[in-house]
């Protein structure tokens, strides 16, 4: 009976590539999880976080745009929805969640920032 220790041996060497080759496929999959995490998930939430903040100081009087695009004035603040008016003497009642800065203002605070 004989043995061929040889092929052991290159069988082993193989397997010992195929390993290192996984290994480089697994940091591809974490560099790109890191990618998407650093250039698209961290910025969204930052913008999200921006967002509540400015809902939860929107006092009455402040300037607004709904995510239907009507830009009016807080008249009235409840719990949940906010009391736009959008012309004189016509108001509407929306949710908080749809309700965004106004550009115009948002554009005058920036402008104020620089000077």
């Amino acid at each position: 009976m004989t043995f061929n220790f040889i092929t052991l041996d290159a069988a082993t060497q193989a397997q010992g590539q195929a390993g290192g080759a996984g290994m480089m496929n697994l940091l591809m999959i974490v560099a790109i999880i890191a990618v998407f995490y650093f250039f698209m998930i961290r910025p969204q939430q930052k913008k999200q976080k921006e967002i509540r903040k400015f809902r939860e100081g929107i006092q009455e009087g402040d300037r607004v745009v709904t995510a239907g695009g009507i830009y009016g004035k807080v008249r009235k603040i409840k719990n949940n929805t906010f009391s736009i008016e959008i012309a004189p003497n016509v108001c509407i009642t929306v949710d908080k969640g749809s309700v965004y800065p106004s550009a115009v203002d948002a554009q005058s605070d920036a402008e104020a920032d620089k000077k």
